[in-house]
């Protein structure tokens, strides 16, 4: 059994709860309200700022050099690709650049963009590797189990679910659950129950972020 096998008796239950919840059970079905979705992508865009960073902090702790290069071409990808792409989408929602820009990160978002980071400056590169995987795995396998119910109507939201199901998402996926096998061959045992607590943590995170959007969460103070 691969670790991350393993790590989807961890994920499997969080990834459920995601899939049930109201606004991604709504999103599948197309009659999810656009504001809170609207909310989702104006906090997503933070998080991509953070997630940028994380790649960088990957690059730069990556133990050879063709990770390296793997992770500063996620770099330069997020930075200089999918923030356009993400500009572009949310403008079909009537959001402009600048509010993108303006947008302050949630409780949530703030949460769990600051854990990502502290695991990637701070911890090991495995422990980058298991807090970075829940985003990929989540979403993938969130976006599959909705196509395999069918597209919706609304055009948007088939086109959120036809790019996270899709061949070149998926792929990334991989890639980042085949690099935790990876890093956890050469683990010790105590590493890996770290591992699977940061990937836990991190899985919590993608459940809250959606649970956050829909509640369109503030500052309660």
């Amino acid at each position: 059994m691969s670790f991350t096998d393993e790590l989807a008796d961890v994920g499997d239950p969080i990834w459920d709860a995601v899939v049930d919840h109201p606004m991604v059970e709504q999103l599948g079905e197309g009659t999810l309200d656009e504001a809170p979705f609207r909310y989702w992508v104006r906090q997503d865009y933070v998080y991509l700022v953070e997630y940028a960073r994380v790649f960088a902090l990957g690059a730069a702790n990556a133990p050879d050099l063709a990770r390296m290069g793997t992770f500063a071409t996620l770099l330069d990808t997020t930075i200089n690709t999918e923030m356009d792409l993400h500009r572009e989408y949310a403008a079909e929602f009537g959001i402009s650049e600048a509010a993108l820009e303006a947008t302050d990160p949630s409780p949530t978002t703030r949460a769990y963009t600051d854990f990502l980071v502290r695991i990637a400056a701070t911890g090991t590169f495995g422990d980058l590797v298991a807090a970075l995987l829940p985003c990929m795995w989540g979403f993938n396998e969130t976006a599959r189990r909705l196509d395999e119910r069918g597209r919706p109507d609304h055009e948007q939201y088939a086109a959120w679910i036809e790019m996270y199901a899709g061949e070149e998402f998926t792929d990334l996926a991989e890639w980042c659950k085949d690099l935790m096998d990876d890093v956890a061959a050469d683990a010790t045992a105590a590493e890996r129950e770290r591992y699977r607590d940061i990937f836990e943590t991190s899985a919590r995170y993608e459940y809250r972020f959606w649970d956050a959007a829909w509640r369109e969460e503030t500052w309660s103070v």
